[in-house]
């Protein structure tokens, strides 16, 4: 059996033909290092063999092969095979292997180079190099400002100076009616933001940040929704930690209870972060700003149960990863978010708010309440500001008592 598999492959290997088959190997090799299958690798072979079959048949060379062409091919090939999942992300996947081995040319980004498009690409400058703005941030604040631009000045010149606080009033309330609050507000701070550095660079002679309204979301209408420690402890135990996805999970909502993490910080957390002789992990927040926090012991134990006995073999240095190949980083924070909903689903609590987030507020809130003070709780959650931790002032209701006023008699 062993000979007759041998004399297949060598068959299989003599049938290669096309520009991909001295690439081919490579790139099953690399796939290899993901953990697929051996008959997914199989499947994954014989879809790029027929990939370099078909550029041969084509007369087209390697140099060609682009998003464009591989449509063409995935379009004739399912004409005569049955269409299968992953056969999209496989043929792309190939694409970025064969750029980064210079096999074939990366293509140019398309620059705008009209008016629109050299003041969003300084704004984008200044938003990254001055404001330290996350990429995802960013690339909202830029959305919205096309949008604004667009809707405001559609094909015309941009004529700045133009620009009046009916304009910024009219857009948001056209654009911003069906919208989630917190949409609304990222709207507004990307406006404001662009409206102060057209005004600093002298683009325009009015200050229009000013004008720029608010969104009704008063801070301080609501307590911080947060859980008791009872409910955080039933939280944890709901992870089966005899399973692989369960010890993953455990260690990613311990991360958080014990230290605040938010799920973006779990998320790009690497190998390199755990500095396990000084018993410390950096934390990589908001604003490109690093802070070195204390492990706490249940916290290093519970991660050190899952990179020996359950982290998959793979070539990210991410520390949190997917429990299905390919093994690569988990995608952001609605994935930290989701372990957090089915968390709360399996301990049987059934709270409002369900955000990763829900962690940070309950640590505060506990740390109130146990005597911790502001300024303690907001080195540990790394507040830049004080006033983002005096939020937390309002769940002390028993110190809030000692200073309220006492109603007064006869009012109704």
């Amino acid at each position: 059996m062993r000979i007759d598999q041998d004399g297949a492959a060598r068959a299989q290997a003599k049938r290669i033909c096309g520009p991909l088959a001295r690439h081919i190997d490579g790139f099953v090799a690399l796939l290899a290092r993901e953990a697929y299958a051996p008959a997914t690798l199989g499947e994954k072979r014989r879809l790029i063999v027929d990939l370099s079959c078909w550029l041969r048949r084509s007369k087209l060379p390697l140099e060609l092969l682009d998003e464009e062409r591989l449509r063409q091919f995935l379009i004739d090939r399912y004409r005569r095979f049955k269409r299968r999942n992953g056969d999209i992300q496989t043929t792309r996947r190939l694409l970025g292997y064969l750029r980064d081995i210079n096999c074939i040319p990366v293509p140019r980004a398309k620059i705008d180079r009209t008016s629109l498009g050299r003041l969003t690409r300084d704004f984008e400058r200044f938003l990254s190099s001055e404001r330290c703005l996350a990429r995802s941030t960013l690339v909202d604040y830029l959305r919205t400002v096309r949008s604004f631009l667009i809707d405001r000045f559609d094909d015309k010149a941009l004529q700045l100076n133009a620009l009046r606080p009916t304009d910024i009033h009219h857009f948001i309330v056209g654009n911003l009616k069906t919208c989630s609050r917190s949409k609304a507000k990222a709207t507004v701070a990307a406006l404001r933001s662009f409206t102060r550095f057209l005004h600093q660079r002298g683009r325009i002679a009015l200050d229009l940040a000013a004008a720029v309204p608010g969104v009704a979301d008063w801070r301080s209408s609501h307590l911080p929704k947060s859980l008791p420690p009872k409910k955080i402890k039933q939280l944890l135990a709901s992870c089966n930690r005899n399973t692989p996805a369960g010890r993953r999970d455990y260690a990613i909502l311990l991360l958080m209870a014990r230290l605040g993490l938010r799920a973006g910080e779990v998320v790009g957390m690497t190998l390199d972060d755990l500095d396990w002789k000084c018993g410390e992990i950096v934390v990589h927040g908001k604003g490109q700003q690093e802070a070195r926090l204390p492990l706490p012991t249940d916290v290093g134990t519970a991660l050190v149960s899952y990179l020996r006995h359950t982290r998959p073999t793979c070539s990210t240095r991410r520390v949190f990863v997917r429990m299905r190949v390919p093994y690569r980083g988990l995608g952001g924070h609605s994935t930290v978010c989701r372990i957090v909903v089915r968390a709360l689903k399996r301990a049987g609590l059934n709270v409002e708010f369900k955000g990763a987030h829900l962690f940070r507020h309950s640590l505060a809130t506990n740390l109130l309440r146990r005597g911790a003070t502001l300024t303690e709780i907001g080195q540990l959650l790394r507040h830049k500001d004080l006033t983002t931790t005096q939020i937390y002032a309002k769940v002390n209701i028993a110190a809030l008592r000692t200073i309220a006023l006492p109603w007064p008699r006869g009012a109704l």
